[in-house]
């Protein structure tokens, strides 16, 4: 046998004898773990968070308190687009005075305004009535024959409608605006837009209205003051009316 067939005969005995080996022989003991190994059981950390401190809530105000009891209304014209303005205001107004009331209302034109504004949608109803149905209304008024400008007004009746429609949409728009923004604060005037011919700024408004509430305040601490001397003196005139 050459080297190569002895090779290949005595590399599979030997495998098979190492397996044999390793089947018998039995296997090594474990170490004890209670001698070798120290289990510490450490507590879980404790996390500590931290403590915030309360402090009292403070009102951020320009005047504090001054505003209770008392009513700013900003009457403004609703179809002039002044809402968003007045809105403004009014946030402004309760940032500035907490506790004020503030009121938002519509300021109306004047009344012949007012009137005409209620006759424009029936004369827009009245045309559009009679380019529709003219060739029966003229017979019933005692007009036989409809008069000439009937008939040019019918000839493009889409366009005579849709002209009185948007025309008479524009009248009545400005007929109801009064292009006003009045603040009034306790019932007394402070600024008007129809007299001054603009808006006011929000720190001229906040002037104005704290202005108006610091001399109210004023007014009411003098008028108790000389109600309690009157009642003093009126206390004093009776005591000495019975000693006597």
């Amino acid at each position: 046998m050459d080297r190569t067939q002895l090779l290949l005969v005595g590399l599979p005995l030997f495998l098979f004898i190492s397996d044999l080996v390793q089947l018998f022989t039995p296997p090594p003991q474990k170490p004890n773990s209670d001698h070798h190994h120290h289990h510490h059981h450490q507590p879980p950390p404790v996390i500590q968070q931290p403590q915030t401190l309360e402090f009292p809530t403070q009102k951020t105000g320009g005047i504090g308190a001054v505003g209770i009891g008392n009513t700013v209304t900003i009457d403004f014209c609703s179809s002039c687009s002044y809402r968003g303005t007045a809105v403004t205001m009014k946030n402004m107004l309760d940032n500035q005075f907490p506790g004020i009331h503030v009121v938002l209302a519509n300021y109306p034109p004047p009344l012949p305004k007012r009137l005409l504004g209620k006759v424009v949608p029936v004369f827009q109803f009245g045309v559009i009535g009679l380019v529709m149905a003219g060739e029966q209304i003229f017979p019933r008024l005692g007009i036989a024959v409809p008069p000439p400008w009937f008939y040019q007004l019918r000839a493009n009746r889409f366009g005579t409608m849709a002209t009185t429609w948007l025309l008479g949409n524009f009248f009545q728009s400005m007929l109801q605006s009064s292009g006003a923004f009045e603040v009034y604060c306790n019932d007394e005037l402070v600024f008007s837009k129809l007299k001054e011919n603009r808006f006011p700024g929000e720190l001229e408004l906040k002037d104005l209205v704290g202005e108006r509430l610091l001399t109210q305040r004023q007014a009411a601490i003098v008028n108790s003051f000389q109600s309690s001397i009157h009642i003093v003196v009126c206390s004093w005139k009776c005591i000495t009316f019975y000693v006597k």
